[in-house]
């Protein structure tokens, strides 16, 4: 047998910035991080509608940014609008249309893609720009607290398909990513809060003190303190990236994957109500589960299991929703735990599912106890119940 065995590394080097107001022609980050050669560089910028509509005068100004730094950067086609949440990702003919807007833009492998929107718009946007002439460089802007603490400084994109969530996509790095935010102001209450579930996952498996302050400043975050998000988005952002660089697998390649801590239910519920949820209310439900379970497995101490539902209660995300189903339906025959089986195959290899010995204290399991699972499925209907009394403040 004649073998040849290649091995090669590739250094992954992108920065994330923190700012406001980008589009703003004082603002250089975005002219200053796009390579000047001979000529201004192409770009072909994608904006979420959601976006466009908060900000009506946002494709005038894209236009008048690059007019005043046109010697960097030249906008190779109009601003492309796409729909926003799932919409963009359920339907392949959005990516389409982007990687027709690439190729009608005459954009090469050097050209830039600049893709402004929330998390759904960016991993669609990324999917068509990694897939056009192998790579186009990305560089994202999140408009939403979930993508700036989360998926928008990762290094995945993708789309939906056969009702699967990202079934089809790519592990490509951005160039960059630009976390404007003045776009945060715009947002509902819903999105503003539901953001802040990605950031108590990732606390909860890598940085206790990250939960600590969540917890202390939860009715600060509930009720729309700017000075409280940006702090809370820039460490979560910061543990994101720190995951990815140091897990030994940043393209998940294993069977574990510690940042879908939550996730597997999250996928399943997102399905199950057709999106009305939004995918970081899905996630507070998903940690709310696995969190339970940990606790009536006898992982977690109770002490610890009360603080994470409550903390999740006070940024006021449900922990519950009718689609969860209350905990009675027998065996893998419930609608949410057929989402383990999807979610063992969209790792592959043996079934893993983090759960949690403690605040920051994460660990691996191969199996699932169905009836513990649907206990917790009760209890957390309880609790959900209990808050509409306006006395139910605590998990009980």
């Amino acid at each position: 047998m004649d073998v040849i065995e290649q091995r090669f590394q590739v250094a992954i080097n992108y920065p994330v910035y923190f700012t406001t107001d980008v589009f703003a022609p004082s603002n250089r980050i975005l002219c200053d991080l796009i390579a000047a050669g001979e000529r201004p560089a192409r770009v072909v910028v994608v904006l979420d509608r959601g976006v466009e509509r908060a900000h009506p005068t946002l494709v005038a100004a894209i236009g008048a940014y690059c007019d005043v730094h046109g010697d960097r950067l030249t906008l190779a086609a109009p601003v492309l609008i796409v729909p926003g949440g799932e919409a963009i990702k359920n339907d392949p003919r959005h990516a389409d249309r982007v990687i027709e807007a690439i190729n009608g833009a005459g954009l090469c492998r050097h050209s830039y893609v600049v893709a402004i929107g929330g998390g759904a718009v960016l991993d669609a946007v990324g999917f068509a720009a990694a897939t056009a002439h192998r790579g186009i460089r990305l560089v994202r802007v999140p408009t939403t607290v979930l993508a700036q603490d989360d998926s928008g400084v990762g290094v995945k994109n993708g789309i939906n398909a056969f009702g699967k969530k990202n079934y089809i996509g790519t592990f490509a790095p951005p160039f960059a990513v630009v976390n404007d935010f003045s776009f945060l102001e715009t947002l509902s209450d819903r999105d503003w809060r539901s953001g802040v579930t990605e950031a108590i996952k990732v606390a909860l498996i890598r940085e206790p003190e990250l939960f600590d302050a969540i917890e202390a400043r939860a009715d600060a975050l509930r009720h729309r303190d700017a000075a409280a998000m940006r702090e809370v988005v820039r460490r979560s952002a910061v543990l994101h990236l720190r995951h990815i660089a140091t897990s030994g697998d940043p393209f998940e390649q294993g069977s574990s994957r510690p940042l879908d801590f939550g996730h597997w239910a999250a996928h399943k519920l997102e399905q199950l109500t057709q999106h009305r949820l939004r995918h970081g209310e899905a996630v507070g439900i998903g940690i709310a589960l696995d969190t339970t379970y940990s606790y009536l497995a006898g992982f977690l101490q109770e002490g610890d299991w009360r603080r994470i539902i409550n903390l999740l209660v006070a940024i006021g995300v449900p922990v519950h929703a009718p689609e969860l189903g209350d905990g009675v339906e027998a065996g893998h025959a419930h609608p949410v735990l057929q989402g383990l089986a999807e979610f063992q195959e969209h790792l592959g290899g043996p079934l893993t599912i983090m759960l949690l010995k403690g605040i920051g204290r994460p660990f691996d399991v191969n199996e699932v106890r169905t009836d513990l699972m649907l206990r917790s499925i009760e209890i957390l209907k309880g609790i959900e119940a209990a808050r509409e009394t306006p006395s139910a403040k605590k998990a009980s």
